[in-house]
């Protein structure tokens, strides 16, 4: 088949997508299993060979992902439900003082958006901006949104939440670089949309806190008795990403000849894999978290089989995900279309960014963007020989496409605007730009990057 012709077999591919996303109201991974499979037939693969693209795709992406992605959701819930991230936001409120309690918030979200999902972090947080506002007599938007830029950024670009994790195994992208890459992009993006943009907007929206009652006031100053402390909530945090940054500076140590391979070396790539750091980070705050603060070996399972529940449909959609870039790759799509990408002299980054931002806008969930925009640009990215470094900003573009504008068909949307009791235009005007900014804000440091390495 000709270039053209696979380039609008794609095209139509992505339409069914989201017809089937949108319209039809099918499951993500089912459509992305009915698409994959359709590009195949529409491109003239055999039929067995579709099947043998499926099983590789899906094996491929899993055999890395559900490990990952299963026993990061358990460390996140033992974080979660041991207080560990009500104990860090008190700590942080406590030392940033009430004038910089914005900057606290963020700093929390940043922090705890890490090991816990963005919506089981906010649930928890979100009485914390509460109470600030209750205290001062501002709008809740004030210390909400910091809140929320913070756990949507690390949500985004910081490796072990789901998003990245996924797009940098469908593009084979060394997870170090992605963390280091992500704090430096993740960081400033977070000031600008956390604070700067609290600040503007609680002057234009005053959402009062819901009335507190003497239940939930004694219920609160119980939690305070009993939980865990902050050293050791920022330990467990720090561990597994420790490990794995020093794991991707070996080995480019290795690979650039600055020190021989040797034992330790070796040592230290074992340790920084993903699979084996955060079972590492696991094990730690299930003993010191749990076990040391009197959960019995039943509550620790339960608390197990909880963070799996979700988990489980992460992991199959990546999965899905896994199985449309096998397709394009195998059909020859993916070589069509980095074939067009270089006749046009588009920058990978740019196109990673916009597919992202189309699929984004068009059918809501920020993690199926990931996955969709990763599938797409995967071979694009394997044909030009774009390096490690590379690779991880092409995650990060990915990954600030798929943030852009949170609206009506995004559950986040309705939960924000639920929790701060907000109308549909206020939710838009809120955490709608706020995510927007912090699209835009990531991309532009992202492309910024690019130009230097």
């Amino acid at each position: 088949m000709t270039t053209l012709e696979l380039f609008i077999i794609t095209s139509l591919a992505i339409g069914m997508l989201f017809f089937l996303v949108i319209t039809l109201k099918i499951h993500a991974f089912i459509s992305l299993m009915i698409t994959s499979i359709s590009v195949g037939i529409f491109t003239g693969m055999p039929l067995m060979s579709i099947i043998k693209s499926v099983q590789e795709g899906m094996g491929n992406v899993l055999g890395f992902i559900a490990i990952v992605v299963g026993i990061g959701s358990i460390f996140g819930e033992i974080l979660q439900v041991s207080g560990g991230a009500e104990a860090l936001s008190r700590t942080m409120l406590k030392k940033f003082g009430e004038e910089r309690s914005s900057w606290a918030m963020m700093t929390t979200g940043f922090v705890i958006a890490i090991p816990v999902f963005l919506d089981v972090g906010f649930i928890i947080l979100v009485p914390m901006a509460y109470a600030l506002s209750r205290k001062t007599n501002r709008s809740v938007l004030y210390y909400a949104i910091p809140l929320l830029a913070g756990l949507a950024v690390t949500h985004a670009f910081i490796p072990p939440t789901p998003g990245p994790i996924a797009v940098a195994e469908i593009i084979d992208a060394q997870l170090g670089w992605v963390i280091l890459f992500g704090f430096i992009v993740g960081i400033p993006t977070a000031i600008i949309a956390g604070p700067y943009f609290a600040k503007y907007i609680a002057k234009k929206i005053h959402i009062d806190p819901p009335d507190i009652t003497e239940e939930q006031k004694m219920l609160g100053e119980s939690k305070n008795e009993n939980l865990p402390s902050f050293a050791w909530v920022i330990f467990l945090i720090a561990l597994p990403l420790g490990l794995i940054l020093a794991s991707t500076f070996a080995e480019l140590s290795i690979n650039n000849g600055w020190v021989a391979d040797n034992k330790l070396l070796e040592i230290v790539l074992f340790l920084g894999h993903p699979f084996i750091a955060l079972l590492i980070a696991t094990l730690v705050a299930m003993y010191f978290l749990g076990i040391k603060r009197g959960y019995t070996k039943k509550q620790l399972m339960k608390v197990s089989n909880n963070a799996l529940g979700p988990a489980g449909l992460i992991i199959l959609v990546t999965g899905a995900g896994g199985v449309f870039k096998q397709v394009l790759v195998d059909s020859g799509v993916g070589a069509a279309l980095a074939e067009t990408i270089s006749d046009q002299n588009i920058p990978v980054i740019v196109l990673a960014y916009i597919l992202a931002v189309i699929v984004r806008l068009t059918q809501g969930s920020a993690t199926v963007a990931m996955i969709t925009a990763a599938g797409m640009v995967a071979p694009v990215v394997d044909v030009l020989g774009t390096g490690d470094i590379g690779k991880a900003l092409v995650v990060l573009a990915i990954a600030a496409g798929a943030t852009i504008f949170s609206h009506v068909n995004d559950s986040g949307f309705w939960l924000v605007g639920k929790y701060l009791n907000m109308t549909e235009k206020q939710t838009l005007q809120s955490w709608s730009i706020m995510e927007t900014i912090i699209s835009l804000v990531g991309f532009v440091l992202i492309l910024i990057i690019s130009f230097f390495i």
